[in-house]
């Protein structure tokens, strides 16, 4: 008989769940409510919030507004954002997460303290998350997105290494011990490890559970970087693994002579969705 098994430690962090939380509450009020990005990167959950009426709108959409609510999203925005709400009468819904606002602070504290320092990032570009990060140093911090990208900097000049919160957290250590090896003495270098424990310890526990079954379908929307971290994790220890958005996009094929099946997400994965693809194994299947 078929085992399923959902990874009880998969699904939204506190900081999407928050995010989600406030938007419902001001939608059940009746209100109008527009969202700066996509609340959460999984389109099946967008699409179940703008059902109930959110409305996802960008940065120009933004200018345009005036005497309204704007959710800001968990990942954060620049002061621009907050500049451009105050101009246009808009009252803002910050769920900021609280580790991204913190991280925010540290960057724009040590950027005003030393604006001449090499400030780097480790991210990737563009993630609003990152945006939000590089404009506490008015556009100033340098961002690397993976190892390689570290040998780009100048080691003669004083570097300050800060992660994007969803980061791979051996991939920061590897960066670390690089530029210890190649910083000048006469150069000063401090790192600040700044990855989300919440995130950082689903890495070890998603790598246990992978290892426990014959099929992993690892849920997550095409646009999580989380997820595409946590995805890896589990392929480095399962090579039978498959990526999938929702339920339909599961094949029956890989299904062929497996006695169990784990099925796990992103920090962005909704349990729901999850519980949604073991319900389509489970109505599927020939037992």
């Amino acid at each position: 008989m078929l085992q399923i098994e959902i990874d009880s430690g998969s699904g939204f962090c506190f900081g999407v769940t928050t995010a989600i939380k406030k938007a419902e509450e001001e939608l059940a009020k009746g209100n109008t409510l527009y969202c700066l990005g996509d609340i959460v990167h999984n389109g099946m959950e967008c699409d179940r919030l703008r059902n109930l009426g959110l409305v996802t709108i960008n940065h120009e959409d933004m200018k345009q507004l005036h005497d309204v609510k704007v959710l800001l999203r968990a990942h954060g925005e620049p002061p621009e954002t907050y500049l451009l709400a105050q101009q246009n009468n808009i009252e803002i819904i910050d769920a900021t997460c609280p580790v991204v606002l913190q991280l925010q602070r540290r960057i724009k504290r040590q950027h005003d303290a030393n604006p001449e320092a090499q400030l780097v990032i480790f991210g990737k570009p563009g993630h609003a998350e990152v945006l939000g990060l590089v404009g506490q140093t008015n556009s100033q911090a340098i961002v690397i997105a993976k190892f390689d990208d570290v040998k780009k900097l100048d080691f003669n000049r004083d570097i300050y290494l800060y992660s994007q919160t969803t980061k791979s957290l051996d991939e920061f250590n590897r960066i670390i011990l690089y530029i210890k090896e190649h910083i000048s003495p006469q150069a000063q270098f401090q790192s600040f490890d700044t990855i989300c424990r919440q995130v950082a310890n689903r890495m070890h526990n998603i790598r246990a559970f992978a290892m426990k079954h014959d099929l992993i379908l690892f849920v997550c929307g095409h646009k999580s970087s989380n997820g595409r971290v946590l995805y890896n994790e589990c392929c480095q220890v399962n090579s039978n693994c498959h990526l999938v958005e929702n339920s339909s996009e599961i094949q029956q094929t890989w299904l062929t002579g497996i006695q169990s099946v784990g099925i796990c997400g992103a920090t962005s994965t909704p349990k729901w969705l999850m519980e949604e693809c073991r319900d389509y194994i489970e109505t599927q299947h020939t037992y």
